[in-house]
């Protein structure tokens, strides 16, 4: 077993621990305090204020399970705040461990349900927000008076949070790679469990009795460096078992817990989104292995609220946006040079300073949404997302692995063999991941030329065709067995003559690179419903929908825009035995058995295509 220490866990989370030539501890005083809530809990809280006392600066606030380190008088981090910029300005920028988490009191509960309704001493995070909120106005020197909230991935969603019942302090939140809810984020993709996050369950799994500014967790030792063939030779989801006792109360939630049912529903936070009054920027990944659905989903469930309300999508993976990377790239793909850089100077912190320092008027300088086209690497503006000027056009799914707008009549199948013993693999790469990320923009030839791996293609693009927005598989299948995963992923391949990058992967090419650009799993028994699942009949034509995370990626006049369908992603989601049990968490080894999937020529997918340049 390792131990992580608070500093490397703190890295994993957003919070960047680089040195800096900029000396925090010269210009900012530190202070410690535990500010009491409503019912009595104290919550530890780190105040960086500037030393310069003769102006007065806005309030930022994170909230994070993820330590307030280094504590302890005179121990300063080397970054402070949203960013380098904001910084160097000037805010009295403030770090609190939430609820039951490190130096803080409490009762730690993952994704803790929201209560629109509390009675008086009746505690959640929005209302842990408002009090520390109502705290820091009234108790911090030269505050102005305002306060912003920021966070990326876990303390994205405790940003979301304070959207609830907000202080009338608190004026401008900017949820970062937020999670929006549990079963769509993180450990699960539409019901499938997220393999790939097992290792990291002790995180939120291990419960402490008393505040601690000491690791209290510790993460299994996989004992190789090959994650495909340990879970492979693990086994059932049961015989993790071994690794996770009854204390992991998060191991546990997970396997009693299967479908979307009572436990979850409250815990997503997407549906509250209503009524918000402070402005809000979301920010995001277009190549977010863990949180994709949270962004755009709090995106667009705020649309219908009258404030101000904009989203910002990057070409990064999980919070690339927090780091000063000269070179943008993704695993093999490059992207462009001072891409973050950009945005921290000219979208984060004018955001900030509009709705802290300046006039808080609507009128930001920033467009609704600011999005990076993946494919031509370039920014754009839009008034909304997805932009007004698109359409949907519908490909077909074709008997010679055609994809096509010509759709045919004719009644014909592509078929696979799926063998759980044989899973396909995410990547290619054989190493022990924290989380998964590099395989959002993997190459795909090695899957392309599996038996188990339907591939559908175009022909050469003649011209440009940009996507900018939701896409949605349409897939008539059957199944020789009574349960099975569904995959989808949308690529870009890359003509014969695309050159190298400084990051291709020495065994890689880009000559007809197969870029992943889009990719997303459903878990066949929620086909109909995330609730009440059911299995297959053998054989039977069934309907499984798709639906895939937004894109904004132009395919080049040149390339040509492909398909993939497979039933097996491992070791990223779990196995499906393809023998429908009620709960895979305790399927048996003989509940695992090769079937046959067919995929009819009858499927379809469908892109949102946006009609005029921008």
């Amino acid at each position: 077993m390792k131990k992580f220490s608070a500093l490397l866990f703190t890295l994993f989370v957003f919070i960047s621990c680089i040195a800096q030539e900029y000396d925090v501890k010269a210009h900012y005083d530190k202070q410690e305090v535990a500010i009491t809530m409503r019912d009595g809990i104290k919550l530890h809280a780190t105040i960086y204020s500037p030393k310069d006392k003769t102006k007065k600066y806005p309030v930022v606030l994170q909230r994070t399970p993820y330590s307030c380190a280094p504590y302890g008088e005179g121990q300063y981090r080397s970054k402070i705040g949203p960013n380098e910029t904001m910084m160097k300005e000037g805010y009295i920028i403030v770090y609190q461990d939430v609820r039951g988490r490190w130096n803080s009191e409490g009762v730690y509960d993952n994704m803790r349900a929201y209560i629109p309704r509390k009675k008086r001493k009746q505690t959640d995070e929005a209302s842990d927000t408002y009090d520390t909120i109502d705290w820091l106005v009234k108790n911090v020197d030269n505050n102005n008076g305002r306060v912003g909230v920021w966070g990326g991935s876990y303390p994205g969603f405790y940003s979301t949070y304070s959207l609830l019942d907000p202080h009338p302090a608190l004026k401008a939140v900017s949820p970062q790679a937020p999670i929006g809810d549990f079963f769509f984020d993180d450990f699960h993709h539409n019901g499938a469990y997220m393999l790939s996050y097992w290792r990291v369950t002790p995180l939120f799994g291990h419960m402490k009795d008393k505040p601690t500014t000491e690791t209290w967790y510790e993460l299994p030792d996989l004992g190789t460096q090959d994650q495909y063939q340990f879970f492979l030779d693990a086994g059932p989801l049961s015989n993790l078992d071994k690794y996770f006792k009854e204390d992991n109360v998060f191991w546990q939630q997970l396997k009693d817990h299967p479908n979307y049912d009572d436990f979850w529903k409250p815990r997503g936070i997407i549906q509250h989104l209503k009524d918000i009054k402070p402005a809000v920027m979301v920010v995001g990944g277009w190549f977010d292995a863990e949180d994709l659905y949270g962004p755009l989903s709090t995106y667009k469930a705020m649309k219908s609220s009258d404030n101000y309300n904009t989203i910002v999508m990057g070409p990064w993976s999980h919070g690339d946006w927090i780091r000063l990377n000269k070179r943008q790239a993704i695993g093999n793909v490059y992207f462009g040079d001072g891409i973050s850089k950009f945005y921290q100077e000219e979208i984060e912190t004018k955001f900030f300073n509009h709705f802290l320092k300046g006039s808080g008027d609507k009128n930001s300088g920033l467009p609704e949404a600011y999005m990076f086209d993946t494919g031509k690497h370039e920014w754009h503006k839009f008034d909304t997302w997805p932009p007004e000027n698109t359409t949907k056009e519908v490909y077909g799914m074709g008997r010679n692995q055609n994809l096509s707008q010509v759709m045919t009549m004719e009644f014909s199948y592509q078929e696979f063999i799926s063998d759980p013993k044989k899973p396909v693999p995410y990547s290619e790469d054989i190493k022990v991941v924290f989380t998964p990320r590099k395989y959002m923009t993997d190459d795909q030839r090695f899957a392309a030329r599996r038996p188990d791996v339907l591939v559908f293609e175009t022909g050469v693009l003649e011209e440009d065709m940009t996507l900018a927005g939701e896409i949605l598989a349409r897939l008539k299948v059957s199944t020789t067995g009574t349960d099975a995963d569904w995959i989808v992923k949308v690529i870009d391949v890359f003509p014969p003559d695309a050159e190298d990058y400084e990051e291709t992967q020495d065994y890689l090419k880009m000559s007809n690179y197969h870029m992943m650009v889009r990719s997303e799993v459903m878990r066949g028994r929620f086909r109909n419903s995330f609730e009440k699942p059911e299995p297959f009949v053998p054989d039977e034509v069934t309907d499984v929908n798709v639906k895939l995370q937004d894109v904004f990626h132009t395919f080049k006049k040149g390339h040509k825009i492909q398909v993939q369908v497979q039933s097996t992603w491992f070791p990223l989601i779990d196995l499906n035995p393809q023998t429908y049990v009620d709960n895979i968490f305790y399927a048996k080894k003989e509940d695992f058995q090769k079937q046959t999937h067919r995929v009819y020529n009858s499927s379809s997918i469908e892109f949102t295509v946006l009609k005029e340049d921008e």
